[in-house]
């Protein structure tokens, strides 16, 4: 746990922190307590805003927080056409195709830089920039980047905020990552679980902590006959029911829950001989996860497929009967919205962002990710198409279902008004104006 900040020491977020006005000196009142956001807001309607944007990667690295990134510059882009936006990006190290926007975007990167040398530059390279150019608001889609920002606001005003995902939030207990998130403008929270990590771990101001949830393409997946080559790849009869869970093999990824789901095979084995579990990705868990899979007595059960390239997911999701990830640790899970969308019924945990990503359990089934009995007859129930849950029946309605509450127009929609909220001439598109009421 972080303590609690000490009301004399970094609780006044200001260019000089714990220092507040004296109470004998007089505040400004009427015209004059414009603040420093109404000054803002009067220049940003003379001349286009200037925004700087730190991210991890956009190309590098495949991963929840760059897909979040990707959308993030392209919904920046829609919400502010003609704003100046300067793009940072720590590991990649080429330019990468952006979206075509009116306003000028500007990509930097430091990913040429060594490993070990690279966070120090990128450091640099972001703080320096900001220096110069005084850009009216800093967005940042990792928490590990906000002390630049704490910084900048002591020293230039800037104000800053940040995205806080899963996996980073709780590693970020560094007394100068959870001071700098108290010092920022807003901390946008992917899920409710996040923001309640947050909260009771770092202890934001809730306040000042809001949900921005993830979005996904939604013209990338649809409703599909199982593909051909997979079948013939994997050996698999079209009739074949299969189980697909995808994700790194990673020990610091076991918290997704696929031994849960090996656990459970012989049951499922015994209640529906011919299933197949799918388990896609790969890293060095994978030795232990094959002993495990002989423990089990499961070899011709389970197929570790190994990494899945981004041009065949959407074909992995359309071979299967059901995605499970039975998570205790997830931020929100991409993964599920995508699987959706695919219109493939969905099983995950009830104790993480996965809450959030089947909208408390209209768009699939939460179970206790510690039961693996719960997990035997929610597969077995989905597979045998008896669950009580009449939409998993459904995969149209599933994959309305999950646009209406998270496709991109939802995400540009709630982007917009934040931004607003911050001063900056957003626009609202057209086609979001509805709110994901599935939710």
């Amino acid at each position: 746990m972080v303590p609690a900040p000490h009301p004399g020491r970094g609780s006044f977020c200001n260019d000089r922190p714990g220092v507040s006005p004296p109470a004998n000196i007089p505040q400004p009142s009427g015209l004059k307590a414009r603040t420093l956001r109404d000054e803002i807001s009067l220049s940003l309607t003379i001349r286009p805003p200037h925004l700087h944007v730190w991210i991890p990667d956009y190309e590098s690295e495949k991963g929840g927080i760059q897909v979040f990134s990707n959308f993030f510059i392209r919904a920046l882009g829609d919400c502010l056409p003609d704003a100046r936006l300067t793009i940072f990006s720590k590991n990649d190290n080429s330019h990468p195709v952006l979206p075509r926007r009116r306003g000028p975007t500007q990509f930097h990167s430091a990913g040429w830089w060594p490993g070990r040398q690279r966070t120090l530059a990128y450091s640099a390279q972001i703080f320096g920039a900001a220096l110069r150019q005084r850009p009216d608001f800093i967005l940042s889609t990792h928490v590990n980047f906000t002390p630049v920002g704490r910084l900048l606001k002591r020293l230039r005003g800037v104000r800053y905020a940040a995205v806080a995902h899963g996996l980073d939030v709780w590693g970020a207990k560094g007394a100068h990552v959870a001071g700098a998130l108290r010092c920022a403008e807003r901390v946008f929270a992917v899920s409710r679980f996040t923001r309640d990590c947050l909260v009771s771990e770092l202890h934001l101001d809730p306040a000042r902590v809001s949900i921005l949830p993830n979005t996904f393409d939604a013209e990338a997946f649809g409703v599909r006959p199982k593909p051909r080559y997979l079948l013939k790849r994997f050996g698999l009869q079209p009739e074949q029911p299969v189980i697909l869970t995808v994700g790194r093999l990673a020990s610091a990824e076991r918290y997704k829950g696929y031994d849960q789901i090996l656990r459970a095979l012989p049951a499922v084995r015994r209640a529906i001989p011919g299933v197949r579990y799918l388990l896609g990705g790969r890293g060095r868990d994978r030795a232990r996860v094959e002993e495990l899979i002989r423990e089990l007595g499961l070899e011709d059960v389970v197929i570790l497929a190994g990494y899945i390239p981004d041009h065949e997911l959407r074909d992995f999701y359309n071979l299967c009967d059901v995605f499970a990830m039975p998570s205790k640790g997830e931020g929100f899970g991409i993964v599920f919205l995508e699987a959706l969308a695919s219109g493939k019924p969905v099983i995950a945990g009830n104790q993480d962002g996965s809450v959030d990503a089947l909208c408390d359990g209209k768009l699939g089934v939460l179970i206790d990710p510690d039961n693996v009995t719960e997990l035997e007859t929610a597969l077995i129930s989905i597979l045998e198409r008896r669950h009580p849950l009449a939409i998993l029946r459904e995969p149209e309605r599933l994959r309305a279902g999950v646009i209406e509450a998270y496709g991109y127009a939802h995400f540009v929609s709630v982007l917009a008004e934040y931004l607003r909220q911050f001063g900056l001439p957003a626009e609202a598109p057209t086609e979001s104006e509805s709110a994901g009421t599935i939710c």
